[in-house]
């Protein structure tokens, strides 16, 4: 276990180049590539050295005509993107060229949207609570389902057999996948389930919830070992890093918690200026991307992401 990252030494560095603010941030399967999404209605792709040198060069994907809210990297392909838009479409992209190689038109503002490991299928939700499982081949979808309760973020488990949703209701639904029949609902939380990651090594997940705790699960027993209680306010994005030691959590409090996630113990936190809307991790080396609601000195949005985790020059 890698307890002896030299935290206090690691710096952030900033990205600019939307117009409006961040709402999703999110690592190519080889972590050499980050996307962002903004209210601005583009995503852009961002070329990372791992070490923080040499000149950024992003490429802008334009198409969607409204706010892009969630976008996700396919897990076996490092230049294939998926977003999601407040447009009712989702989008298939070539992160080289930045041109929209397939488009989906679904019923409602998408809010979220995550594939499934093996890259075969991407899952949708959106804002009237429902689900649509597409097949990325055909780009058509091939399950839609309508909940009636609030569902928040979505997940598949590491092999793809469970599908997660997590709910207003301070539960996660565990259903089987394909199928989508339920399996659990685990009792996870006294407020609203707002969201959820899988450790990269399969041993757990966690659950953000509107009560400002962080729960840790142990997938095989889905049972609750754990729960991470340093912010404040309600918790609105964490991530693993690539090890599953380390867990990442953020909120409206104005810092960024790292907690070790085999004691619960926080290890850092990254002070930031505004609300946070994403964290995530790079899958293979130590370095936090995160962005918010941060206003310039006129209050306006600034468009602006951060990566935490390169080592002072």
């Amino acid at each position: 276990m890698d307890e002896k990252i030299p935290f206090k030494n690691l710096h952030s560095r900033e990205y600019s180049g939307h117009k409006k603010k961040v709402h999703s941030v999110a690592w190519n399967c080889i972590g050499t590539k980050l996307a962002s999404g903004s209210v601005d209605q583009t995503a852009r792709i961002w070329y990372i050295e791992p070490h923080g040198h040499g000149k950024v060069k992003d490429i802008e994907l334009k198409g969607h005509t409204d706010s892009v809210d969630q976008l996700c990297w396919d897990p076996k392909h490092a230049d294939l993107i998926a977003t999601a838009s407040g447009d009712k479409t989702v989008r298939l992209w070539d992160a080289r060229s930045g041109k929209c190689s397939q488009q989906a038109e679904l019923s409602g503002e998408n809010i979220n949207i995550t594939y499934k490991p093996d890259g075969t299928h991407v899952a949708v939700g959106n804002r009237d609570d429902e689900l649509t499982i597409l097949d990325v081949r055909k780009f058509k979808p091939i399950h839609k389902r309508k909940f009636n309760y609030e569902v928040n973020e979505i997940a598949w488990n590491v092999t793809g057999e469970m599908f997660f949703l997590t709910t207003g209701n301070g539960t996660v639904e565990v259903l089987s996948y394909p199928s989508l029949r339920p399996l659990d609902t685990l009792t996870a939380h006294t407020a609203g389930c707002y969201c959820i990651a899988i450790d990269p090594v399969g041993r757990y997940f966690a659950v953000g919830s509107a009560d400002s705790l962080v729960s840790l699960w142990n997938i095989s027993e889905m049972l609750c070992v754990r729960t991470f209680t340093k912010l404040e306010w309600p918790v609105r994005t964490i991530s693993f890093n690539h090890t599953g030691d380390f867990i990442a959590s953020a909120s409206e409090d104005l810092f960024i918690d790292i907690s070790n996630v085999h004691t619960g113990r926080t290890v850092h936190q990254i002070p930031c200026r505004a609300a946070m809307n994403s964290v995530e991790w790079n899958p293979k080396y130590n370095l936090l991307a995160y962005a918010g609601d941060d206003k310039n000195k006129y209050q306006a949005d600034e468009g602006v992401f951060r990566i935490f985790g390169f080592e002072n020059a």
